[in-house]
């Protein structure tokens, strides 16, 4: 695993900011020659803090207007349940992520749909056929204040 130091941390936050930026243009933002940013770059993805690469959409662009966020109770949590469950939200793109949380639920997810239809189709179709789903409760987004993926990245010492 490569050191996260304070030039590592400088390539992440740029790349996260533009994800197509060229290697010369990294290792200029960087004060470095093209070859040592092509190596570090090569190391973080190899290493795996570097998972891919995508374009952002604009989801209501896209004509997906509703972001839900529901919170799902179930009633089995054995190996077979747990894998049918996780195999259908991997394989649903409307479910953009699901997290296994503590408290009175099991798990979160975030969904999008077109509409207040559309959403209420997907709830019939989709969530109420998973494996011992037991309660079912949603949040609509009305303002999104801020959606990132970017995470916040600092050096081993805190630079």
């Amino acid at each position: 695993m490569p050191e996260i130091d304070a030039v590592n941390a400088r390539l992440l936050t740029l790349l996260q900011e533009d994800g197509r930026m060229a290697n010369a243009k990294l290792a200029d933002h960087l004060g470095m020659s093209e070859t040592p940013c092509w190596r570090r770059l090569k190391r973080l993805e190899e290493s795996g803090i570097i998972e891919g690469y995508q374009a952002n959409l604009n989801r209501r662009k896209l004509g997906l207007g509703v972001m839900a966020f529901v919170q799902l109770r179930c009633s089995e949590h054995d190996q077979a349940a747990t894998a049918e469950f996780q195999r259908i939200v991997e394989a649903t793109p409307n479910i953009l992520a699901c997290h296994n949380t503590t408290g009175a639920d099991d798990f979160l997810l975030i969904v999008v749909a077109r509409d207040l239809d559309d959403y209420s189709a997907f709830v019939d179709s989709t969530l109420r056929q998973l494996p011992g789903v037991t309660s079912i409760r949603s949040n609509l987004s009305l303002k999104e204040m801020k959606a990132s993926s970017k995470l916040p990245v600092t050096s081993a010492n805190g630079a």
